[in-house]
């Protein structure tokens, strides 16, 4: 069912016109003559929006009863949007109202176009948080599912995307296939990894974690391998390589792109036949071992460019789970946050809305150092944005002057999806400042 106008007025041709604009718009409208009436209907109606007047007595100068029952309302409906119907001698008491969180103001006689405009968007903006709100539900439980049903490694998540690929990782973790992980640094690729050895047939043998490209490129092959004594200057002893000791269990290559290709041809034989030779051995050994392999880089351009060999890749590249960046993921930012802070500090509302802001683009690391710093650094038990050292990010303005245009609003409903709460975030407006801009340009979502 469509969420309902509720219209509160004792003045019957003010309730007659308001009933009839709003039908006329196909906005379902109700209507009530007294205090009482209204917040009974509230209790009884789908009510997506209040309109309501200040006014409910003979003494037309104090709006006593239309201030009380706007408190009422918020306080018994703290989400539901109330518009004011105001006359001149209450305007200053509107203001305080919308100070107060109400959605917005008009004073008698009002604009219709306006009027149903910020209804419409008001009513919209209702519609998608609950749809929001749902969707977070449907999320909560089957992360639930998944954390009662798989080890998820102490992850941290909210974002619809997140929840997938964890979902991806669990069910072909099982699988004896090798993984491929790919997105860039700092993304969170390691976790994945755990997730998929935690969830895997050989989760009690051993997992070794290797970053290829932290190797010289002169010991990597001893580092895989293993080499014997006097393979190599200064191998005064046999060396086991990082497959022998995963063997029975899970061997995870981070920044697999910069193995060399005398590497990669090694790694490929020992993934098509489970046989290696250790460096300066003849012998062959065998190793029954899970490969998971990560990389930051554009494989299929590296083998394009004959850096990397297409055979390899289409061996590693079995399954791929593609890590997306921090910025596409603003659901995690702040989970992350609250996961990351030290010393029983907390952040503030401007904080929060500086991460949310941010780029972020060297990602969970940078998030995570960010937020151990500043928990480190404040100067009391509360985090501001100052405290963070961020850059400040300025939307798009006119001549300079910190206003946003029309195209910077038309930009920022796009990016939020038409989510007006999620656009004014990122312009640095409030709701109802933003709602007055885009009825100035005529903007309409």
């Amino acid at each position: 069912m469509n969420p309902l106008v509720l219209v509160i007025d004792d003045n019957e041709g003010v309730r007659t016109a308001l009933s009839v604009l709003f039908s006329v718009h196909d906005l379902p409208c109700i209507t009530a003559a007294t205090v009482e009436d209204g917040l009974e209907m509230l209790e009884s109606h789908p009510v997506g929006l209040v309109v309501q007047d200040m006014n409910f007595s003979e003494d037309t100068t104090s709006g006593k009863e239309g201030v009380a029952l706007f408190h009422t309302i918020r306080e018994r409906h703290p989400d539901l949007p109330v518009i004011l119907l105001t006359a001149w001698t209450h305007l200053e008491t509107a203001v305080e109202l919308v100070r107060a969180g109400a959605a917005d103001y008009l004073a008698k006689p009002w604009d219709d176009n306006k009027l149903i405009a910020t209804a419409r968007n008001l009513l919209e903006l209702g519609e998608a948080t609950e749809r929001g709100r749902q969707a977070a539900r449907s999320r909560r439980a089957d992360r639930a599912r998944l954390e009662t049903a798989h080890d998820l490694c102490g992850t941290v998540f909210e974002s619809t995307a997140m929840q997938e690929l964890i979902g991806v990782a669990t069910r072909v973790a099982p699988a004896d296939v090798p993984i491929l992980i790919t997105g860039p640094n700092g993304a969170g690729k390691e976790k994945f990894a755990d997730i998929i050895h935690a969830n895997s047939s050989v989760a009690d043998g051993p997992y070794i974690k290797v970053n290829v490209g932290a190797l010289p490129a002169d010991l990597m092959e001893a580092e895989l391998f293993g080499a014997e004594a006097g393979a190599y200057t200064g191998a005064s002893k046999a060396r086991v390589g990082r497959f022998e000791a995963a063997d029975g269990g899970t061997l995870f290559l981070d920044e697999i792109g910069n193995l060399s290709l005398d590497g990669q041809a090694k790694l490929l034989r020992v993934l098509q036949t489970g046989e290696y030779q250790r460096l300066g051995s003849s012998k062959t050994n065998r190793v029954t071992v899970r490969v998971v392999s990560a990389t930051n880089a554009d494989l299929p351009a590296e083998v394009e460019a004959g850096r990397f060999r297409e055979d390899l890749y289409y061996r590693l590249n079995v399954i791929e789970i593609a890590v997306p960046p921090l910025r596409d993921r603003p659901d995690d930012i702040l989970p992350l946050a609250y996961h990351f802070l030290e010393n029983g500090v907390a952040l503030d509302a401007d904080a929060e809305a500086a991460l949310l802001a941010h780029p972020w683009s060297g990602n969970v690391r940078e998030l995570e150092n960010s937020i151990r710093r500043a928990s480190l650094l404040a100067s009391d038990k509360s985090i501001s944005a100052g405290d963070l050292g961020l850059p400040v990010q300025r939307p798009a303005t006119v001549n300079g002057t910190g206003e946003p245009d029309e195209q910077a609003i038309r930009t920022a409903l796009d990016d939020a999806h038409g989510v007006v709460a999620r656009a004014a975030r990122d312009l640095g407006l409030s709701r109802q400042a933003l709602y007055r801009r885009m009825e100035k340009f005529g903007i309409h979502k």
